[in-house]
Order: C-alpha cells, then structure tokens, then sequence
C-alpha cells in the first residue's frame, strides 16, 4: 500500500493532472487501475469504440458494494479566464483546483483512499468491495456505465447495492444524497409548410401558425402535480428558428425544440406517444407537415428510503453531524442505468463550482468524504 492510495488528495492530484476530456481518457483509468491492483483488486479494463472503462472487485463472497463513478471530464472552456492552468490540480488556500475536482476525480480519489484504509483494518470483509469507473459519463453515455454493466452481468458479476460519488452537496457536506433522478427527453420538431408571399396567406401553408399551436398545447399541459420523492415534471422549449430574411415572405420551415424533465409517473415512452399524438391533431389543424425527432436520454428512478440511504445518512452524520436529506432534484447521471441492477443512489463533494471555470473543492472536504465513505464500507459489512 503506498502513501498515495491513503491520501486523497495526491490521489485527486495525479488524476486531475490527466486531462480526461470526454472521450479521451489520457491516463486517467490507468492511475484507478495502479491503486486498485496494489490493494489487491482483479482488475478488468472494457474498451468500447473509443470509451476506455474499468470494473474491479476485492473478493468474492456476497454482498457485493459498489462505488461507481467516471473519469472523464468537462472542456476547460475559456483558458484564458482560468487562474490556473486546469490540469495542473493547483492547491492555493485550502483549495484544490483543476478540471474534475468536483465532477467527480476528488469523489473517486475519496473512494479509493477510503478503501485501502478499511481494508488495511479489514483485510477480509463479509462480502466484495467492487468500482465500476467510467470514461463516458460527461458525453453521450452510449459506451460507457451501460455497456459495461451489461458487458459484467453476462460474466456473471451481481452488484447488491451501488453509492455513486457524484457531487450532490449545494453547499456543504451532509446536504444532500441524491435517491433517485428525473427522466430527460429531447425532442426537436420540425413543421413543413407552403412557402408564399405575405399578401396571398391561401395559396400558402404557414409552418409558424402550425408550430405555436403545438407549443403552446404543449406547454398548457400540466404533466402531474409532482409524486413520491419528485418535484412536478416540466417541459421547456429551449429554441425556436425559422431563419426567414424576408419579411414578405411566409417560410416553408418552422423548427423547435424542447427538453422534458420528468418524474415517475411518466416514461419516456408514454411521453413519446402523447407528443406524438399531439403532433398528429395539430398536423390535421393547419394542414402542415410535422416530424418529431425524439431522445429520451433516461429514465426516471427512485430508491426508496431504506438500508442503502439509511447507511450513508448514518455515515455522514457520524463523521461531520449533519444529517443529509434524500432529494431527486437536479439533472441525470449513470445511477440511470445502475438501478436496473441494484438499488443505488449518489453522494459526493459540493458541486458548486462543477463544469465552471476555475473548478474547484475544499481540500478539507476530499479528506472528509473519504472518512464518510470508509464509515459506509464499516456500516454495510456489520450489516452484511
């Protein structure tokens, strides 16, 4: 075991030092490897297209623990505007800053410190520790969590309960765990028309006229008042074009596209068919042409409170005295697809800086989510 793998903070530091940027990992996953193989994990790396990903286990008894989480990060943005270069993982007044330190290579680096100190006290736990580390969770998410999870089952891996460390805090540790997220769907709708002259509106088929009406169905819908755990669903045209020069000239093409953040009591399924449906009356309306193109890029998910949220809320009280609370809010992340497999829900650093210039997190707070961590790990194998 080196003096590395117990201090998160170096541990945090070499992985920010590797500039990750979706979808190169760039050293990344190889710094996760070396620790992981030196406190005796097997180790297995999955390459998928261009998406490098690691699962690797200690142990083989049941239950098996998770921690999951992802390696790549965000583009730095604007260089200029950084007080440090980003990857150089810069320490300045208590502060570790760099690109990831919060979303999320501080999380994994408290991950892995927390280990090797409990298995240094613990060398045979009642059951496996196990990480599920990603290279694909900032970009389409296509080859990575997914197909890995799908790619371990078929080897015969079970996951019994999952904690992801992305940072779920707004402001301090102990604020939040997140047990559950809202569904996200994207739909862009294109409306086809008759182009004509402003003066002759019969001999022409206005697209906008067919377009407003459909948003405006849409977004006078109420989708629910809200259900256990989750605030109410919302649907938000985030952009309308038609990109018409003239101003006596009725275009052929009106475009839009919204973005449907929901609860339970949808899926993307049922979702898809009402926007379809709608698509269909307005279409027989105004007589134009209206196509949908949609993307549901999750589903909605909720862990009921329980042994897995019970044992982190125990944990972070134990460690820093405050009790987190249980919230769905917020956008998606890979718990998406790991609750098809085990229940699972996400704590980490204070996110207030993630994907922001200038990313950067509390030292203090790395050192203190490795101990609420290590307490999770003692908690869940007296339970086991």
């Amino acid at each position: 075991m080196t003096v590395t793998q117990l201090d998160p903070i170096a541990l945090a530091c070499d992985l920010i030092r590797k500039p990750s940027v979706t979808p190169a990992d760039l050293g990344a996953l190889d710094v996760v490897e070396r620790a992981l193989k030196d406190l005796g994990f097997q180790v297995k790396r999955y390459r998928f297209e261009d998406i490098d990903n690691l699962y690797a286990r200690h142990g083989t008894k049941s239950p098996n623990f998770c921690f999951a989480g992802h390696t790549d990060v965000v583009p730095t943005g604007d260089l200029t505007q950084w007080s440090v270069d980003p990857f150089e993982a810069a320490l300045r007044d208590g502060f570790l800053i760099g690109r990831g330190a919060a979303d999320m290579k501080g999380g994994i680096a408290a991950f892995i410190s927390a280990t090797a100190r409990y298995l240094t006290r613990n060398p045979n736990p009642k059951g496996s520790i196990s990480f599920l580390i990603t290279g694909d969770e900032e970009g389409l998410a296509l080859h990575g969590t997914k197909r890995l999870l799908e790619a371990i089952t078929a080897e015969g891996e079970r996951l019994d309960h999952c904690l992801v460390g992305e940072p779920t805090n707004p402001n301090a540790l102990g604020d939040m765990i997140k047990n559950g997220r809202r569904g996200s769907l994207n739909c862009t709708i294109q409306v086809t028309g008759v182009q004509g002259h402003v003066a002759y509106p019969h001999k022409a088929c206005n697209p906008i006229r067919a377009l407003i009406g459909l948003l405006s169905t849409l977004q006078n819908h109420c989708l629910d008042e809200g259900v256990e755990g989750f605030q109410p669903s919302n649907l938000e045209v985030v952009t309308l074009d038609v990109g018409n020069p003239a101003t006596n000239v009725i275009p052929e093409r009106a475009t839009a596209r919204l973005n449907i953040r929901f609860n339970t009591a949808h899926s993307g399924a049922s979702l898809t068919n009402w926007l379809q449906d709608q698509a269909s009356q307005t279409e027989r309306l105004y007589g134009a042409k209206i196509e949908l193109n949609i993307h549901v890029s999750g589903e909605a998910f909720f862990t009921q409170p329980g042994l897995l949220t019970q044992i982190v809320q125990d944990a972070c009280e134990t460690v820093t005295g405050r009790r987190p609370e249980l919230s769905t809010t917020g956008g998606t992340s890979d718990a998406r697809f790991i609750k098809d497999y085990c229940p699972v829900c996400e704590f980490g650093l204070v996110g207030a800086t993630m994907h922001q210039i200038n990313e950067r997190v509390q030292t203090r707070d790395i050192e203190i989510l490795s101990q609420i961590y290590e307490a999770v790990l003692e908690c869940y194998f007296k339970l086991a």
